[in-house]
């Protein structure tokens, strides 16, 4: 198992009281699986992300990212278990606009302290696994809005992690170039063995995911729905 959420609680200010965007949640996604975190506007969906990527602690439960359970980490401790173990595709691209989209990679593995070499050849490798390997010397404005995604998602892999997140990634594009999004996250999630979560609000694309989970005002569905024709869950949601 790569990503385990159990009993998560979440908590926010709200005048004299305290909303309750999390409700006891618990969530298992094994490796080489793709669940996508559906819901309307508000219903906690992306407070569960935060609290997945270790952004955010919540009041209550654990958090278990490849064997590593989270509660305690120092703040340091916690910027290095997402550098080494977590990838965020976040709903913007947020490419820096002067670096090619070999470079945009380049800079994740610089940070992580990977020789200059060794990131070249791997950004090399998956923006070619993003069928970018042409558009290597482009820069983001030379770019369409899905190659901009497919960046932003092979860059989320640059550092080879075990757990994937990504928030609503079509939310910028048409229908096509969603899908086309979203079947690429599916493809690289099985070829890769990440544990993906994927938000999303869209449900024309749930059709390309393993597993539905459905959370209405911050409680996780008692269970996941499976769409018609894919193979069948590899763990319970509870």
């Amino acid at each position: 198992m790569s990503l385990n959420l159990t009993g998560i609680t979440l908590t926010y200010p709200d005048g004299d009281s305290r909303l309750t965007a999390l409700d006891d949640v618990t969530l298992d996604v094994p490796r080489g699986s793709l669940t996508a975190v559906a819901g309307p506007s508000g219903s906690g969906k992306s407070s569960l992300l935060a609290v997945a990527a270790t952004l955010i602690t919540p009041d209550s439960g654990t958090v278990t990212v490849d064997g590593t359970v989270t509660t305690g980490l120092s703040r340091g401790e916690l910027t290095d278990l997402r550098r080494r173990k977590i990838g965020i595709v976040f709903q913007q691209p947020n490419l820096l606009p002067s670096l090619t989209a070999a470079e945009q990679l380049q800079v994740m593995a610089r940070i992580d302290g990977r020789s200059p070499a060794k990131a070249r050849g791997r950004a090399m490798d998956l923006l070619d696994a993003v069928g970018l390997a042409p558009q290597a010397g482009r820069r983001p404005h030379q770019l369409s809005g899905g190659q901009r995604q497919r960046v932003n998602i092979a860059r989320a892999l640059m550092n080879e992690p075990t757990v994937l997140l990504v928030d609503e990634p079509t939310s910028a594009l048409d229908h096509e170039r969603g899908a086309a999004v979203i079947a690429l996250l599916a493809r690289l999630t099985y070829q890769r063995a990440t544990a993906t979560v994927l938000v999303t609000h869209d449900a024309t694309h749930l059709t390309a995911v393993d597993r539905i989970a459905e959370v209405h005002d911050g409680r996780l569905g008692a269970r996941v729905v499976s769409p018609p024709g894919l193979r069948p869950a590899r763990s319970p949601v509870r």
